[in-house]
């Protein structure tokens, strides 16, 4: 009925995707970027700003059904193998279980956006590639804020811990 294969996604399975479908539709022209439909959701952040500075950041209160069916897809998530659940868990331990749900929620909200826009098959990623994505973008951020501190950060490749040390 959608033109694509949702149950291909880990976390989404047929009584969610109903659910969903039932709520949005399958025409993604009514939300003109992703960033507008995961505001219409409620996964996407509201900041309360003051002055520059963000003094309040929370998600929308919404009685939106597919907000509902997205966030217990997402926490069923929790002990999956994939690489989704590698992302919930990583930001389940960097946030805590409220803001992790709600993040993995809107991951899974933006696949299915794009799912539906362009009518793609979803490939998932395998989970030893997200923690090697991850494990380079930790790195580059380590560099980065050693040459701010004047210090450079050497990686040896032939190393289990990968990172061997600082140097001055």
């Amino acid at each position: 009925m959608a033109g694509v294969d949702l149950t291909q996604i880990d976390g989404l399975y047929i009584l969610s995707i109903q659910a969903i479908l039932s709520e949005i539709g399958t025409d993604m022209s009514q939300w003109k970027t992703v960033k507008h439909f995961t505001s219409w959701l409620g996964l996407s952040p509201h900041n309360e700003k003051t002055g520059g500075k963000i003094i309040r950041s929370k998600t929308k209160k919404t009685d939106n059904r597919a907000n509902l069916a997205f966030r217990l897809a997402a926490a069923t998530l929790g002990r999956s193998q994939s690489a989704l659940g590698v992302f919930y868990r990583r930001m389940k331990a960097k946030l805590g279980t409220p803001k992790a749900v709600v993040a993995t929620a809107h991951k899974l909200a933006r696949i299915v956006y794009h799912l539906l826009k362009y009518q793609v098959p979803f490939s998932a990623m395998p989970p030893e590639h997200e923690d090697a994505r991850y494990r380079e973008r930790a790195l580059r951020n380590l560099q980065r804020k050693a040459l701010k501190l004047g210090a450079r950060l050497v990686v040896d490749p032939t190393s289990d811990s990968q990172v061997e040390g600082l140097v001055s």
